[in-house]
């Protein structure tokens, strides 16, 4: 039988709803119009089980407006695509406006595919990249690592730095030049001094 919500207003920012119907047994509940614990937010639909841990809800107003959130103790999956074409988009994420943040507090974040893409779009030169910040290490493994910089490119370490081939090792620039810390004592006809000076880092 469904149960009706009467719940009286006991602050000024409080919901209050004398609508509210939730459906259950022991098992679980859905509920339209239930008032979270806080009082400061009303769910238009809420699907939970009983130790409330286990929930979906869409929430019509307060600090939550418009937000639809899934609570899942275990795991949490969503397939789909088995009648799709390996060409076609199955699985579409869009944030039309804010961020999109994938965070796991205790665990590590994988992507596999055929193929991974990556793509920033922007302009004005402060918008259109892609930021990686490693603690430790970025390892990188493949049979061929292609770069192409149409502007610029570089590489720099305040400690050790190694170029390595086995094979042959090709350079090419239109002037290559070459500086060691002898220039910081004295300067080269080529003006190395400046190049020191701007490059060089005390190692932490």
């Amino acid at each position: 039988m469904p149960q009706s919500q009467n719940i009286k207003n006991p602050t000024s920012t409080a919901k209050q709803n004398y609508s509210a119907i939730r459906y259950g047994n022991e098992k679980g509940s859905i509920s339209f119009g239930h008032i979270h614990k806080d009082g400061a937010v009303t769910s238009g639909v809420m699907l939970q089980t009983p130790d409330a841990e286990h929930s979906i809800t869409l929430d019509v107003d307060g600090e939550r407006e418009g937000w639809t959130t899934a609570i899942s103790p275990g795991n949490f999956s969503v397939e789909c695509g088995s009648a799709k074409d390996e060409a076609e988009d199955s699985l579409i994420l869009n944030a039309k406006n804010g961020n999109i943040n994938i965070t796991a507090t205790n665990g590590k974040i994988r992507l596999q595919g055929t193929d991974i893409e990556l793509v920033a779009i922007g302009g004005k030169g402060d918008r259109g990249n892609i930021k990686i910040d490693a603690t430790e290490n970025i390892l990188i493994e493949s049979n061929k690592f292609l770069v192409n910089a149409k502007a610029m490119y570089r590489m720099c370490s305040p400690q050790r730095g190694e170029i390595i081939s086995n094979g042959v090792m090709k350079m090419y620039g239109s002037i290559i030049r070459g500086v060691t810390d002898a220039c910081s004592v004295k300067d080269s006809k080529v003006g190395g001094k400046r190049i020191v000076n701007d490059n060089n880092q005390v190692g932490g």
